[in-house]
């Protein structure tokens, strides 16, 4: 377990990230925020919000901090930290690397637990990644937020939030920000787990957790869009299996590939980055 499971971040730093962003992000953003009523006047809280680009980091940031009046951590790709000067704040902040693909990558929920029953404001992105569904719905969400809710019995919070992809579009490093872009944000009461108390922390029980999760993410988001989601969450691998099925069925009729209708190519970012 890392030192930052026991409050070891630097509150010096904090404050000064206070300063600086509290005015900042609204001059990026027209923020429109809803349900932060919804947050918990006191305790852990794990908040579950959509992913579309890198910009609703600083959204979500800053609607759990004028919500919940405590500094948002966030479960962050290890990838970052590596990065010259902002491995080296979000390590004096707090927030905590995932590691993909490691033997101790469980080891990050165990301080994301800690840091709850200390009484954090932990975030958690639930698909992992920012959505590769083409029309940006949120996708298959994976386990760990389900597990660190059972785990601690701390309340998930549903968020959705939507303008932030226009200020900087997913694989973009280049922001748009004028003219100054509306980012929603909303809230919705604490997921219903109570189905699951006293069950077995197995993958079945994990996985059902997670899409009542994500359900409740979706239907927050649809209500900002004024749109109906779709009925079945995007799955990456999913796509790129019906893709292969696809293109080797236009082989095999001898179409080329670059003849298929249009609309009908691969999702955006088949992978994780």
């Amino acid at each position: 377990m890392s030192a930052r499971a026991d409050g070891t971040y630097s509150n010096a730093w904090r404050n000064v990230s206070k300063v600086i962003l509290r005015p900042l992000i609204p001059m990026l953003m027209r923020n429109d925020w809803q349900g932060r009523e919804n947050f918990p006047a006191a305790g852990g809280v794990i908040v579950a919000p959509n992913h579309l680009s890198y910009a609703d980091v600083l959204a979500v940031a800053l609607f759990c901090d004028q919500a919940g009046h405590r500094y948002p951590v966030y479960l962050a790709k290890s990838t970052l930290f590596n990065i010259p000067v902002l491995g080296f704040l979000l390590r004096k902040l707090g927030q905590l690397p995932v590691y993909r693909g490691q033997a101790d990558a469980a080891l990050v929920l165990r301080d994301a637990e800690q840091g709850i029953r200390n009484g954090a404001c932990v975030i958690v992105y639930p698909e992992g990644t920012a959505t590769r569904d083409p029309d940006l719905w949120p996708m298959v969400g994976h386990t760990g937020v389900a597990r660190l809710a059972l785990a601690t019995g701390a309340p998930v919070l549903p968020v959705a939030h939507w303008g932030a992809q226009r200020i900087l579009p997913y694989g973009s490093f280049r922001p748009r920000l004028l003219p100054r872009k509306r980012v929603q944000v909303i809230a919705g009461p604490p997921v219903d787990l109570s189905a699951f108390a006293g069950q077995p922390m197995n993958s079945q029980t994990l996985r059902k957790a997670t899409e009542l999760i994500m359900a409740d993410v979706t239907a927050l988001l649809g209500k900002l869009r004024e749109q109906e989601p779709p009925p079945e969450p995007y799955h990456p691998a999913v796509a790129r299996r019906k893709l292969r099925q696809e293109l080797r069925s236009l082989q095999e009729q001898g179409q080329p590939a670059e003849t298929r209708p249009p609309g009908d190519s691969a999702p955006p970012g088949g992978s994780s980055p």
